[in-house]
């Protein structure tokens, strides 16, 4: 995604399958609606209603339960099954011919029919749009649409991508009302028609407020009546006292790893609980390979061999992220652990000093960090501070950080007026494609001017056209091994996911998994 980006989980998910028909669906879901409403607030904005836009956390959360996909990920899977679809699969052995056939009687929840009509259309407008802050940059290899019927979908693939039936089972495989969009244009008024299990039925800066779609037809059974979404701009003073308060039910994305912490060790006396989730949410020093100083090898090997990583997971994150050690996180087929390999676990100045003179480089590294304050988790600032000290401390760096709001960082990064800076990413799909393909493929996300020929040209493309995901290994560990030694990001930390909710709520455990969809009907309230 333009990184979706985002903070805390434990490393799970098993690879996906290796068989790509996704089989037939069962019957349509319980629409339910019968429970009390819940209501939950974050510290992340929603950027966008329109799927055509968003490709941020808040946005897909919205577009998770507002919309629907030809296919879904079911709670704690990562393979995904039909959910507007009753079967799907490739049709050739090359994997570029991708066959859908729709569910009967499906409707959106103003009542208008939904056809293939919708869903070529949908992803059409998408692609068109083109949107910078959209996730159009995840279809490259779409090249065109058929619909022989009203029930029918025929993708045709400009190259092979075992992936995609997981890419359209995401938040970018949203379907809309070809009759209340633009094709040619994003929608502005903040409304959405969808037909997801809910409906939204306001939206404003303070809050979201969600209804349950009785024209659903799918795989979900809801648990609620309803729930409000309330947004806290990254206020976490305001969303921890919110919940204590009993203003809201659930605290999603946004408390500190130290309220976390004191409030599991409450054991539940202030009336709350801290769920522990999973998830494969990273996050990476970026080096702009074009920088002065971030492009000479030895600066990003010493920093490498400086970086102590259980240091910021006690300190920093007090045990709610763990140290990441690669670029496809622990739990997703195709990890291995080149990072700790090449420059080990625990700090080396001796390593770091020989490193920056091996370059020629004799006096202390000038050198800023730059960061943005809430987008990749509220703790970023301090964490990357807590860098800087690390550098500082070898007497091999003068490092300072900078930090800037996320609006402006964005221009920054991509006019290349950062040397060194952060990003986080929430996967958009669990499988080590979406840790590799967005950072080192064609159009890399990070802005940081790396390209390695080996990465575009064999291994990517190869590991795109392996329908067995396991057979993946080898190539996806050439790839970490070449990106540790080359040093174009440096690994920080894969986080924990946590939510904090008040007694008598429950249904979270199946909202906090690494498929990063958060399943508004699971929730129930008693």
């Amino acid at each position: 995604m333009n990184l979706r980006n985002q903070w805390p989980v434990l490393p799970v998910v098993a690879g996906l399958a290796s068989g790509l028909l996704t089989g037939c669906g069962s019957g349509s879901g319980d629409s339910g609606g019968t429970g009390s409403s819940v209501v939950m607030g974050m510290s992340d904005d929603v950027l966008a209603t329109d799927p055509a836009s968003g490709y941020d956390p808040g946005s897909w959360l919205l577009f998770d339960n507002v919309f629907q996909s030809l296919l879904s990920f079911p709670k704690g899977a990562t393979q995904p099954q039909p959910e507007l679809a009753k079967e799907c699969s490739f049709t050739d052995s090359r994997a570029t011919v991708y066959k859908c056939e729709l569910r009967d009687g499906l409707k959106f929840s103003n009542g208008d029919a939904l056809t293939s009509k919708d869903v070529k259309f949908s992803f059409d407008r998408m692609l068109k749009i083109n949107d910078s802050a959209g996730p159009a940059i995840m279809f490259p290899m779409l090249g065109s649409i058929g619909t022989p019927d009203a029930k029918t979908v025929v993708f045709h693939l400009k190259s092979s991508d075992a992936t995609f039936p997981s890419k359209i089972a995401s938040g970018a495989g949203s379907i809309v009302d070809h009759s209340q969009y633009d094709a040619n244009g994003l929608r502005t008024d903040h409304q959405a028609v969808g037909s997801g299990p809910y409906k939204l039925d306001s939206f404003d800066k303070d809050k979201a407020v969600f209804s349950v779609n009785d024209n659903y037809q799918g795989t979900a059974k809801v648990k609620n009546s309803g729930v409000t979404l309330k947004f806290f701009h990254g206020d976490r003073t305001a969303l921890k006292q919110a919940l204590l308060d009993g203003k809201v039910d659930i605290a999603y994305r946004g408390l500190s790893a130290s309220d976390i912490a004191g409030l599991d060790k409450q054991d539940g006396r202030k009336g709350v609980d801290v769920i522990e989730g999973t998830s494969a949410e990273v996050q990476h020093l970026v080096f702009n390979m074009k920088d002065p100083i971030a492009q000479k090898l030895g600066v990003r090997k010493a920093m490498a061999y400086l970086l102590d990583r259980d240091a910021l997971m006690k300190n920093v994150y007090q045990g709610t992220a763990t140290p990441l050690y690669s670029i496809i996180p622990a739990g997703i087929v195709g990890h291995n652990t080149a990072f700790f390999d090449t420059y080990g676990a625990r700090p080396s100045q001796a390593k770091a000093a020989a490193a920056l003179r091996a370059d020629g480089i004799t006096g202390k590294v000038k050198l800023t960090l730059w960061s943005t304050p809430s987008r990749y988790g509220p703790a970023t600032d301090e964490e990357l501070k807590a860098i800087a000290g690390q550098l500082n401390a070898s007497g091999m760096f003068d490092a300072d950080v900078k930090s800037v709001a996320f609006d402006q960082y964005e221009k920054d990064i991509a006019a290349g007026k950062y040397g060194v800076y952060v990003k986080g990413w929430v996967p958009d799909y669990p499988d080590a494609d979406n840790f590799t393909a967005p950072f080192f493929g064609k159009g890399n996300v990070l802005d940081n001017n790396y390209r390695n020929n080996t990465i575009t040209g064999s291994l990517i493309p190869s590991t795109a056209a392996q329908s067995d995901r396991a057979a993946t290994d080898g190539d996806f560990g050439r790839l970490q091994n070449i990106v540790a030694t080359e040093l174009p990001v440096l690994p920080v930390w894969q986080a924990k996911q946590y939510a904090v909710v008040r007694d008598g709520v429950y249904g979270l455990e199946y909202c906090l998994d690494a498929s990063t969809v958060f399943r508004f009907w699971e929730l129930s309230k008693s």
